[in-house]
């Protein structure tokens, strides 16, 4: 829910521990209604007020150390001089009562309200003015579905806290904890839009409590150069980590930035604004499957020294959840399985204390999406392969935990405070390519196939990987897209890996992997039916997941003649270029069958299943090329990288003739000449 500057965000649910039947949580910036009081004499344009407001009413905020819990009608409790939250019993006078449901009255959908409420301690009146932006549900738990659940989770847990600290000046910031203060986990960035960019860090403080952090934003590496320099405060309620949006940012640039607390500095990090109009050029990295155990983070470490790079898109299994001990000295911290929400801040502290991964975040913005490692192995909605609830607990109060240390420890800019899995987004890169990030585990993916011969599951069109929600809003999008290129940073396999094509049976035959799309191929068959309705080609699809390197080109239908023509590569209307893993496990022993599964597969061109790598998309308005580069070690944190191969594939309303066939090329594209140069 968006929240505009000076407002109070509201969002509704019901109290599952108390049985309340209209429970509102409202969470807000508290200097905010002090700002509100403090201009209450001036004249109505100047005060901050929500539409619906009335125009004069006395507004008395409660004291900011508030800490009392003696009324049942209202529950104050302050998180941080910064931010607060109150529960409150919804009178029924604010109720709609032409929205009913038999046995139960509650609020309409949209609208605005204003409600006074007594403060038991201070004497005093608060006046809250405030949209309520959706209704959540009502009744007790049974009544409710899994979204549902989640979002009353994220609101309770302190999850919702999540979202950007606000900046404060010296004078109304809390005193900080004492004490030295280090940075120990490095600086990133991520979520670039044209005028702003996330930024994040995280501070180590020496004794437990509120800590300022000043961060500052410069046009130079050496950080003369300053053009903001703001203050916000954190605490153990966020795990100290720290995320702002600074605004106000010109497109296409590129900008350094710096942290400081406690008399210590952070690293100097660098990020990059999107450009907007006409692009001629970008470049990104593609990444995923990065597991700690298993060896080096070299691949972050190439990635980190390409001065050119746009973004970095990390597609998921950032963190992995098993306590493994690995053979090189980098066993997962803590030793066990991750489940509780300490679980999963420690295993993201161990991994962002990795000087590579630290490195690659400096110097680059990151666009990331979960896959199902940062919860539990073959993940979907309601559950994953790799978690037993008698020992590991409900699923999704794990989800919970999860999705909110994602959200902590990752530079990404949370779209639902209120429901942390719902993390699709779009990226504009001016009028070349339009970025959307995919989420296909945890919002809506039905179970997978329990196994490779269930061929009705796998084309029941009942069956989604997106979720109908988030498959509406894919489309509303494409129907609006008028980009040259549409890239997708996905997770699993989107291309059809078939163990057998046969004209019309499963879409050309028997799948390989049911955790893939492959398991979803009825909605997978909506995406492409959607590309068509939109008459768009110029599809380019970047995932992970399985640890290999993979080009092919997309048709909905491989194994049909009368519909594609893998020869020329006619009836391709895309590409999907999945990446290696950083570190994950490979298939090694089944490299020398490539060429098997190729022939099986005529639309894939090329396969490799030994080597840890990166993709890098080189993207220009005549052409898209995807580079596969491979690190030789991930077993010392001395190595080398290659190019090993590149394909491209023409605009299809150019060169290509209406489609998007793949060719091979010899060479690496060449980098910018201009690159703007890399954090010191």
């Amino acid at each position: 829910m968006e929240q505009s500057e000076g407002a109070v965000g509201i969002a509704v649910h019901a109290d599952l521990a108390l049985d309340v039947m209209h429970a509102v949580l409202i969470e807000g910036d508290l200097r905010g209604l002090i700002g509100w009081r403090a201009r209450r004499a001036g004249s109505d344009a100047d005060r901050r007020r929500l539409p619906g407001a009335p125009r004069r009413r006395d507004t008395t905020p409660a004291s900011p150390s508030c800490r009392c819990r003696a009324s049942s009608r209202l529950t104050c409790r302050t998180v941080s001089p910064s931010s607060f939250t109150l529960i409150v019993n919804i009178p029924s006078s604010i109720t709609n009562p032409s929205k009913t449901r038999t046995g139960h009255s509650y609020l309409a959908r949209t609208g605005h309200y204003d409600l006074g409420l007594s403060h038991p301690c201070h004497g005093a009146e608060i006046y809250i003015a405030f949209r309520l932006s959706s209704f959540v549900g009502w009744g007790l738990a049974g009544f409710m579905d899994r979204r549902t659940f989640l979002r009353g989770l994220s609101l309770v847990s302190g999850s919702s806290l999540l979202p950007l600290l606000t900046h404060c000046a010296e004078s109304d910031a809390p005193d900080d904890a004492g004490g030295a203060v280090a940075f120990r986990h490095g600086v990133a960035s991520g979520d670039p839009l044209a005028d702003r960019v996330i930024l994040w860090t995280r501070v180590t403080p020496e004794v437990e409590g509120p800590v300022r952090v000043r961060y500052r934003v410069a046009a130079d590496p050496e950080m003369t150069q300053a053009l903001i320099d703001e203050r916000v405060v954190t605490d153990g309620g966020r795990d100290y980590t720290v995320k702002v949006d600074p605004v106000g940012l010109s497109p296409g640039t590129t900008y350094y930035y710096q942290f400081e607390s406690g008399g210590a500095r952070s690293p100097v990090g660098r990020t990059r604004t999107l450009p907007v109009g006409a692009v001629d050029r970008l470049r990104l990295a593609a990444v995923s499957c990065s597991k700690y155990s298993n060896g080096y983070f070299n691949v972050y470490r190439a990635v980190s020294a390409r001065a050119d790079l746009d973004a970095v898109l990390h597609l998921g299994d950032y963190i992995y959840e098993s306590g493994s001990d690995g053979e090189l000295g980098r066993a997962h911290e803590p030793a066990h399985e991750i489940v509780t929400l300490a679980d999963y801040r420690t295993r993201y502290a161990q991994y962002r204390g990795d000087p590579d991964l630290q490195e690659c975040h400096r110097q680059h913005p990151f666009i990331c999406a979960w896959d199902d490692h940062e919860t539990a192995n073959d993940s979907w909605s309601g559950g994953a392969e790799n978690h037993q609830p008698d020992s590991e607990g409900d699923w999704l109060l794990r989800v919970a935990a999860a999705t909110q240390a994602y959200h902590e420890w990752l530079p990404i800019r949370t779209p639902d405070p209120s429901l942390l899995t719902r993390i699709y987004r779009r990226f504009d890169f001016g009028d070349l390519a339009e970025l959307v990030m995919l989420e296909t585990r945890l919002f809506g993916r039905s179970e997978p196939a329990p196994s490779l011969l269930n061929v009705g599951i796998v084309e029941d069109p009942a069956r989604t990987m997106l979720g109908l929600e988030q498959e509406a809003w894919l489309a509303a999008g494409l129907a609006k897209s008028r980009a040259t290129w549409r890239v997708y940073g996905n997770q699993t396999m989107f291309a059809q890996l078939h163990l057998l094509n046969t004209l019309g049976l499963v879409s050309g035959g028997i799948p390989g992997n049911p955790d893939q799309w492959d398991g979803y191929a009825a909605n997978r068959n909506r995406i492409f039916d959607q590309w068509a309705q939109a008459g768009q080609r110029n599809h380019i699809v970047l995932s992970g997941d399985i640890h290999t390197s993979w080009a092919s080109e997309l048709t909905k239908y491989p194994g049909n003649p009368l519909s594609y023509t893998p020869r020329t590569g006619v009836g391709s209307v895309g590409a999907e270029f999945v990446c290696p893993s950083v570190t994950s496990g490979n298939s090694a022993q089944l490299d020398p069958i490539a060429d098997v599964v190729r022939l099986l597969n005529t639309h894939i061109k090329y396969v490799e299943l030994a080597s840890h790598g990166y993709v890098l998309l080189d993207l220009t308005s005549s052409r898209a090329q995807g580079e596969f580069w491979f690190v030789d070690t991930i077993d010392t944190p001395e190595f080398g990288e290659r190019f090993a191969a590149g394909y491209a594939t023409p605009d299809a309303g150019d060169e290509g003739g209406g489609h998007n066939p793949l060719t091979a090329v010899d060479a690496p594209s060449a980098p910018r000449p201009d690159a703007p140069p890399l954090a010191p």
